[in-house]
């Protein structure tokens, strides 16, 4: 059978690392040293031997994650033959405007997205030029909708609490042959959702879950409430479903640039392998 690749574009909160004008101890290694920058969170469905993949997110890093996409599949001028929105923050859509006339002038990109997304995309500028000048047409999708993108995937898009000035927010479920995989990399607080957290992810082979914050400390530094900012902390997480690692994959994503748990230091990364969880991680493949 053919195999489905799932690839993780970028793990980076929507500014990424380092973030613009902040130069705390992560953002000052990752100016220094290239090693140690991360994108905006993004995910790459992937068919290598049908020349096949579609996006999850359009971030203001698109056009490196797209260029580094294209080189490691062997998909050079292949563009993607779709992309699903998450919802319109920062860094989740801005990366559509690279298919736009200034740029690359693509032709009928399909853009899967809510009906407030919908409508964002197709009335207003400057979004409304790419779809009038038919460079992506947007295909509005519902909670709970399962898209057959191809006969080995389903995507299904599930609402999300989520500050939604501009649009719905969406998870999504990611179902292969042979596994199912959950993507939530933003909500608002997990006993906000109508879905029980712990009973999703025990429902999943693999999650790769809103990890912005570690701790409230993240931000204490900089002077900002995470109460500002809502995220689920990862202590949290870690806690409520620290009986599900052994049997299903759990990985935090979406890693703000004060998080310790990317410290070069490590020493936070180790306690959160040691309660059996990971970060994700740029050019990480999942099989499904």
């Amino acid at each position: 059978m053919s195999e489905v690749i799932l690839s993780v574009l970028g793990t980076a909160q929507d500014a990424g690392l380092p973030h613009p004008n902040c130069f705390c101890k992560n953002c000052t290694q990752a100016i220094s040293n290239p090693q140690f920058r991360r994108l905006a969170a993004s995910l790459a469905i992937i068919e290598p031997d049908a020349e096949k993949w579609h996006l999850i997110d359009a971030t203001p890093d698109l056009k490196e994650q797209l260029a580094r996409l294209q080189m490691k599949y062997n998909l050079q001028g292949k563009l993607m033959d779709g992309i699903f929105l998450t919802h319109a923050h920062l860094g989740h859509y801005p990366g559509l405007l690279f298919l736009g006339r200034e740029a690359i002038g693509a032709s009928g990109i399909p853009v899967l997205a809510g009906t407030k997304m919908k409508h964002l995309l197709e009335e207003q500028a400057p979004w409304s030029q790419l779809t009038k000048l038919g460079n992506i047409t947007v295909q509005e999708i519902q909670d709970g909708q399962d898209i057959q993108v191809s006969p080995l995937v389903t995507v299904t898009p599930v609402d999300v609490p989520h500050r939604n000035e501009f649009s719905e927010t969406f998870a999504f479920w990611i179902k292969g042959p042979n596994k199912k995989v959950l993507y939530v990399p933003d909500i608002d607080r997990w006993h906000e959702w109508k879905h029980d957290i712990h009973a999703v992810c025990e429902e999943a082979d693999i999650c790769l879950l809103d990890g912005t914050f570690h701790s409230a400390k993240d931000l204490e530094h900089i002077g900002r409430d995470y109460r500002e900012i809502p995220h689920p902390l990862m202590v949290e997480t870690m806690e409520q479903l620290h009986d599900l690692a052994e049997k299903t994959e759990i990985y935090f994503t979406h890693l703000n640039h004060s998080n310790p748990a990317i410290d070069s230091e490590q020493s936070i990364r180790q306690e959160i392998k040691a309660k059996g969880f990971h970060i994700a991680e740029e050019e990480m493949e999942f099989r499904l």
